[in-house]
């Protein structure tokens, strides 16, 4: 499952940002099921981050979420995220190391 949230940030609010997306990174990673998660930031456009955090599961994607410090810490800045698109992905074909593997969709399709 893969957590892909853009973020519009201001040049004055860049420290902030990218502190609190820092904590958010750390929090998340270390939960179980997580998998590992990437601050970005747009070429085209500095002002356009994304934080991007992949989960093992939809299941561990929402045990993630619970503990209280994710709730205080990382929930608040998953709201600020920009919401004129989705934002959670099934993961249906990943590669690593030069070998592709296909998934079932979870989706009833």
């Amino acid at each position: 499952m893969l957590l892909v949230c853009r973020f519009a940030v201001t040049p004055d609010d860049v420290p902030e940002f990218r502190q609190r997306a820092r904590t958010a990174l750390e929090l998340l990673s270390a939960q179980p099921g997580c998998l590992g998660g990437e601050l970005g930031r747009a070429i085209e456009d500095q002002g356009r981050w994304t934080l991007t955090v992949r989960f093992a599961s939809v299941d561990a994607y929402r045990r993630a979420l619970s503990p209280f410090p994710v709730r205080e810490h990382v929930v608040p800045l998953l709201a600020q995220a920009l919401a004129d698109e989705p934002a959670t992905f099934e993961t249906l074909v990943a590669a690593h190391d030069g070998t592709v593997t296909e998934h079932e969709s979870l989706l009833a399709e």
